[in-house]
């Protein structure tokens, strides 16, 4: 059971995808990546959002980058809403945080797989205590990283 489904709009946003697959698999967190585009292939993102038993949906997506929107109108599970960067960067981020009243998306930087992936341990890890112990672990690992860094200079 993949508890993250991510989808992406193409081919092309896999190597956003793949940022955030090792966090994903560093908290044991079960997912899965399929491509599904909200434009070419409406049917196909219906038939995965409707029929998935994930808890939380990764929808990654450039230019108009409806596929957040659509994934989050299909679903009450949270939707973490990942832009892509291009030629468009304005349009893909404002497609993914101007969402109408009633219908969220919650939206992370221009390719930030990573931090969607963060997002969705935190979600998960309402309720699961180990989880959280996992984050925080997280953290103080990127903590000593700078640190180490700092001292580096």
């Amino acid at each position: 059971m993949a508890k993250v489904l991510i989808l992406m709009g193409s081919k092309n946003d896999l190597p956003v995808a793949e940022k955030g697959t090792p966090i994903l698999k560093k908290f044991g967190i079960d997912h899965k990546i399929v491509v599904a585009s909200a434009h070419r292939t409406p049917k196909r993102v219906e038939e995965l959002v409707t029929k998935s038993d994930a808890d939380v949906f990764i929808a990654i997506a450039g230019l108009s980058a409806a596929l957040p929107g659509v994934v989050a109108s299909l679903t009450t599970k949270p939707v973490i809403g990942v832009p892509v960067s291009g030629a468009v960067n304005l349009d893909a981020l404002l497609s993914v945080t101007q969402m109408p009243p009633g219908i969220p998306v919650a939206a992370v930087g221009l390719d930030r797989g990573d931090n969607a992936a963060i997002l969705a341990a935190e979600i998960l890890s309402v309720g699961t205590p180990s989880m959280r112990e996992k984050l925080s672990e997280y953290r103080k690992e990127m903590e000593a990283k700078i640190i180490a860094e700092s001292e580096m200079v």
